[in-house]
């Protein structure tokens, strides 16, 4: 079945990839999606109108983006119900990675409705293979916490994982994000920065966190346009990371001795692992269970 055939019934919610930067990356099934579904909700309509014109594409457009969704969300779920087919986009990528529309699909799924998939461009992957340093593992953080005790947990998280990992981050915080993560993964850790990916500025730096950071920090390194972090696999373990993960180790036995001395005193666990917890910044899920640590 095809957008342009009636589903009956309820109406099909298309979660429809559009290009991250050269118009030309639509794939031939989502320029037919779009040219033939009733309604296609975009996170800025503006900026869709531009891939419309590029493909001669005329279909009605509205608004659906974080600021509207409680609002707009009801709607389109209406729209749905009523048995029209919906198409769901967002500005570059893939909806719903690192972009708005999971309440909507959710919402959708929850009911029992098809949600049909269109698959195309997406800056993850793009990222992974422009970097060249990906390993077969990987995982994906999008955007770091801006800062506080959640963005160090974070950073933790990565540094202790082997595998590749790929992150998102806006321009003006690129050194500062390298630089947390040379000391949370290891400064020899190999990675490479991803900027302007399939646009006309396209450029790929590879080299050590450390270095990156530096190049970043100098201006080697433009602060403009979209940018995909890749820090590369650890298989091995660097010896940076291997005496960070025993320093971890340490805390860690130190902030859960803590813990059971003030329940010794009379406090509640939860309590006593709430207050370690924001004095050491290690996450609480980790120090409430320390009675049976072994």
């Amino acid at each position: 079945m095809t957008a342009a055939e009636p589903s009956g019934g309820a109406g099909r919610l298309f979660v429809v990839a559009t290009p991250i930067g050269n118009l030309r990356d639509v794939t031939l099934r989502a320029l037919e999606v779009l040219g033939t579904v009733p309604l296609v909700a975009a996170e800025d309509t503006r900026h869709t109108r531009r891939l419309f014109a590029r493909h001669g594409v005329a279909t009605r457009l509205v608004s659906y983006h974080a600021r509207n969704a409680a609002a707009r969300g009801p709607e389109l779920l209406a729209h749905l119900r009523g048995g029209a087919d919906l198409a769901l986009v967002t500005d570059a990528g893939t909806p719903l990675v690192s972009d708005p529309g999971g309440e909507l699909v959710a919402a959708w799924a929850a009911e029992g409705g098809a949600v049909v998939p269109i698959p195309g461009p997406s800056a993850v992957l793009a990222g992974l293979v422009a970097s060249g340093i990906a390993g077969p593992r990987w995982a994906f953080e999008g955007f770091l916490p801006r800062s506080g005790r959640e963005r160090r947990a974070r950073l933790a998280r990565v540094g202790e994982d082997p595998r590749t990992t790929v992150l998102f981050e806006a321009p003006g915080r690129l050194a500062a994000t390298l630089a947390d993560l040379a000391a949370a993964c290891g400064a020899d850790r190999p990675a490479a920065v991803c900027r302007e990916l399939t646009k006309i500025h396209e450029e790929v730096r590879r080299g050590s966190l450390a270095d990156l950071a530096a190049a970043a920090a100098g201006g080697a390194i433009v602060a403009r346009g979209e940018m995909v972090i890749v820090v590369g696999d650890d298989r091995a373990g660097s010896p940076r990371r291997a005496a960070t993960a025993g320093d971890a180790e340490d805390t860690l036995a130190r902030a859960r001795a803590e813990v059971e001395r003030l329940v010794a005193e009379g406090a509640a666990r939860g309590d006593a692992a709430r207050r370690v917890a924001a004095a050491s910044g290690i996450p609480r899920r980790r120090l409430y269970g320390a009675g049976s640590a072994g």
